[in-house]
């Protein structure tokens, strides 16, 4: 039987399709729900893919 051929997604490298997550800062609130910070990946800017612009042209060289 064949494979299926997955679908050619074009994946940040860096946060693998997840560009934006929640970190525990370890504090909670009165109401007992942890307290947490989105953070997005630096590389993709939080689009969770790659760019086609070459990083050349996006720096303005």
């Amino acid at each position: 039987m064949t494979q299926p051929t997955p679908a050619r997604v074009r994946r940040c490298r860096d946060c693998d399709g997840f560009p934006v997550v929640a970190i525990d800062t370890g504090t909670r609130y009165p109401d007992g729900t942890r307290r947490t910070t989105a953070v997005t990946c630096r590389a993709c800017e939080g689009a969770g893919a790659r760019s086609i612009v070459p990083a050349a042209a996006r720096s303005g060289r």
